[in-house]
């Protein structure tokens, strides 16, 4: 793979996932990624117990790999001022300090932008918040549960208003890892405007802003409308206007879902793949005006057929094909897709334990490459080894690990 960030070192000093995972995509793309944890807790997320009601293995714990794979650990105590002189020397090699800590503890730690600056003015200082580092909430913390889906009005208007109440989010972490790939391409621009002018600048990326990107399409349209529309209950059937857009579900209750946008040069082709393609001489479907207004007549045609035929029937069927459509998935069946493996969107490491991990790539690839890459460092595995490689004498090593500054 193309290490297009090789030569960049990136200081990062975050927990949880939000953050490192602009950490771990940098770290993908060649930059040498230096993770600060304390040298007795570590990261927040070494100590889960259970993810998603399944117990987590912590020689294989993938809340700490998918964030943090390709960096280095190094242990220090940033509340202590031995160790935030070892973080301002650090600084002086870095190009991007990157942290999700709060104002008021940055300041407390005096590791805000004044602090990193004076010891290295050309740094890029890198900030992931829920809220935003500006306004009346900066200093409020939270998770993508709260500021992504909550907040951010994801949730409401992926939950059915025939529901008792909304629906929770059901992937852990889910704008985590989307805010962390905002992060890593906003650094990426901020390295490339200091590569053209000289000028080290600061990134904000919030949970929230992320949300409100991901919905943009339709934020756009409710803000231009003052209407907010919500997606319906789960059933087998068409969408109103086009009917060939919507989920029908198969004879061994699989669905498949068929998306086609601009439904008229595919009237004929569709039908013929549905097993009815006289359906296409009908003068209420023959024309797109006429499929349209017709749509549910269409539909009640279009659930009958799938209904006929099992799961992996359509799947194959259906690949000839000229309108877009897709099989109704879960994450773990993407995981055995043809066409994701063939993209090399699963990578595999070697756990702490020595047995193979298998992880997710990041959504970008350069040359057709896969991701080469190692696992998530164990807490504080690279101290030693990485002062020393900074300069600092075993001496000096010693007295600080004689002090719990470093670990």
């Amino acid at each position: 793979m193309t290490k297009v960030m090789q030569g960049i070192r990136v200081l990062e000093v975050a927990q949880h996932t939000f953050v490192p995972a602009a950490g771990a995509i940098l770290a993908d793309w060649g930059a040498d990624v230096v993770k600060i944890e304390h040298p007795m807790r570590g990261d927040a997320m070494r100590g889960l117990v259970t993810l998603g009601g399944q117990r987590v293995n912590p020689q294989r714990n993938t809340l700490m790999e998918h964030p943090n794979r390709g960096k280095r650990s190094v242990g220090v105590d940033i509340s202590t001022p031995e160790g935030q002189e070892l973080i301002y020397e650090f600084a002086k090699t870095a190009d991007v300090f990157l942290t999700n800590y709060l104002p008021q503890l940055r300041r407390k730690l005096k590791i805000d932008v004044e602090h990193l600056r004076a010891a290295n003015p050309d740094i890029i200082y890198a900030r992931g918040s829920a809220y935003g580092d500006k306004g009346p909430e900066r200093e409020t913390g939270g998770f993508d549960g709260t500021a992504f889906w909550t907040r951010s009005g994801v949730g409401y208007s992926m939950s059915p208003a025939a529901l008792e109440g909304p629906l929770s989010q059901g992937i852990p972490a889910f704008g985590d890892s989307t805010g962390g790939m905002n992060i890593a391409g906003g650094i990426a621009a901020a390295l490339f405007h200091r590569s053209r002018t000289g000028e080290a600048i600061e990134v904000d990326v919030s949970l929230l802003s992320t949300a409100w990107w991901s919905a943009g399409t339709a934020v756009d349209q409710f803000m231009e409308t003052g209407q907010v529309t919500r997606v319906g209950m789960p059933r087998s059937g068409s969408n109103p206007g086009n009917p060939f857009m919507g989920n029908f579900r198969t004879s061994d209750g699989g669905t498949i879902n068929l998306c086609v946008l601009i439904p008229g040069p595919h009237i004929r082709d569709v039908f013929r793949h549905l097993g009815v393609p006289e359906t296409a001489d009908d003068s209420r479907f023959s024309t797109v005006q006429a499929l349209m207004e017709n749509w549910e007549a269409a539909s009640e045609i279009i659930v009958r057929q799938f209904a006929e035929k099992p799961f992996v029937y359509w799947r194959e069927h259906l690949k000839t094909m000229t309108g877009q459509w897709a099989p109704f998935q879960s994450l773990l069946d993407l995981s055995n897709d043809e066409q994701a493996l063939a993209n090399d969107m699963v990578i595999e490491v070697e756990a702490s334990d020595g047995e193979p991990l298998r992880l997710v790539r990041g959504p970008v690839q350069f040359n057709h490459a896969p991701v080469e890459t190692t696992r998530a460092p164990q807490a504080s595995e690279h101290t030693e080894l990485f002062l020393m490689e900074m300069g600092i004498e075993w001496d000096r090593i010693e007295a600080l690990k004689a002090a719990n500054v470093i670990a």
